[in-house]
């Protein structure tokens, strides 16, 4: 196959296009500037994608004997991340910049680019796994025995580096043209041996974190500089204020510190946000309790497993849900209702803290079955 290894400029992104390499395809290295930024050098980024990101990528182009490009994705990266990211947190919404990283930049821009150019495939670091099988088409058209092939987005081997949530969001036409060869590796210490083995000079290279676009790691800071103050009242559950903020969108639901509250809870317990009204500019804060949710309601759903779907026939299924990059996950019953939504039940313990705008996956033990953005959550009606 024709593959085009997307190469951040870390460990992780150069061992997966060896291994492109390895298995035989016909690889090329294209590494994506998302900010024209000067201040995007490793010494004063937390992130990734930086001037000197584009240097080791090259390094390690080199070193594989691949041709390697630069594409300027950073206007495409501004409209779309950047900018959803603020419109999020003005809305009151807790975004996920990973997850639409992944779905406007890694996974709809690079890879349609990709396939407009001729490539087969998009080869990357991620680790998560990509399974094609058989299963029984029961659709109504289909030929009695009938079968079709799904492929299936699973966990990686390495919990503790997972990454299908965040790549959840792709949609299965992009998965099926995706490869992640850092799937089957048992630890980050094996990738890194992999490079050391293999000459690449990335292979003690630190790993990025925190928000790429933030360079000194401060993200109400960033928020201020871009959306400006907007001083308005902290309330407690009751409505009554007991405090100030510059803008409700530098906080997030269960968030604990920072509330800028010099006053305790009459009870003395800690306190966090329940609420972000930016219609009222004002924020919400009460008891960890007040957190707990046991339904949560998505849209702008992508399913991954049509298989499931078909056999639960527009009812509900049991599954696991997980709200965070690298939470638990809990188990749930699930469905898909019209307009690309999602309910979710949870059977298990509750979730707390659960904001809208965060990214809710829906897993079948390692197999993922689909992404919705959170909606609204809250407590279902005590039962009769």
């Amino acid at each position: 196959m024709k593959v085009l290894a997307a190469m951040s400029g870390g460990v992780d992104s150069a061992v997966a296009a060896a291994l492109a390499v390895e298995a035989g395809h016909e690889v090329v290295g294209v590494h994506m500037a998302l900010s024209r930024s000067r201040d995007q050098f490793r010494t004063g980024s937390r992130g990734c994608c930086s001037i000197e990101d584009a240097g080791d990528a090259r390094r390690a182009a080199d070193v594989l004997g691949i041709p390697y490009y630069v594409w300027d994705l950073s206007e495409r990266f501004e409209e779309t991340v950047v900018a959803d990211f603020l419109d999020e947190y003005a809305a009151g919404r807790t975004p996920n910049p990973c997850v639409r990283c992944n779905e406007h930049i890694k996974f709809e821009a690079l890879l349609d680019k990709a396939t407009a150019l001729g490539f087969d495939a998009v080869a990357t670091g991620h680790y998560a796994q990509v399974v094609t099988r058989d299963v029984p088409d029961v659709s109504d058209d289909a030929a009695p025995g009938a079968v079709r092939r799904v492929n299936e987005l699973h966990r990686a081997v390495d919990a503790a580096k997972d990454q299908s949530y965040v790549l959840a969001v792709m949609g299965p036409e992009r998965l099926a043209r995706s490869i992640f060869p850092l799937g089957g590796f048992a630890s980050k210490d094996e990738v890194r041996a992999e490079a050391e083995r293999r000459g690449l000079s990335v292979s003690n290279k630190p790993d990025s974190y925190d928000i790429c676009f933030v360079a000194d790691g401060d993200t109400q800071g960033f928020l201020r500089e871009r959306l400006g103050a907007r001083p308005g009242e902290i309330v407690d559950a009751a409505g009554e204020v007991v405090g100030a903020h510059d803008g409700a969108y530098a906080f997030t639901v269960g968030q604990r510190k920072g509330l800028g509250v010099d006053r305790p809870a009459p009870d003395g317990r800690p306190r966090y946000v329940l609420e972000v009204d930016t219609a009222a500019n004002r924020v919400v804060i009460g008891a960890a309790e007040l957190l707990s949710v046991d339904r949560v309601v998505g849209e702008r759903s992508v399913w991954l497993a049509p298989d499931v779907l078909d056999a639960a026939a527009g009812g509900w299924f049991d599954a696991q849900v997980q709200v965070r990059a690298h939470g638990a996950p809990v188990a749930a019953r699930v469905r898909a209702t019209p307009g690309e939504g999602t309910e979710v039940e949870l059977v298990g313990p509750p979730l707390r803290g659960v904001a809208a705008g965060q990214s809710l996956v829906v897993y079948r033990g390692t197999r993922v079955l689909g992404q919705s953005t959170v909606a609204s959550a809250g407590r279902r009606p005590p039962q009769p």
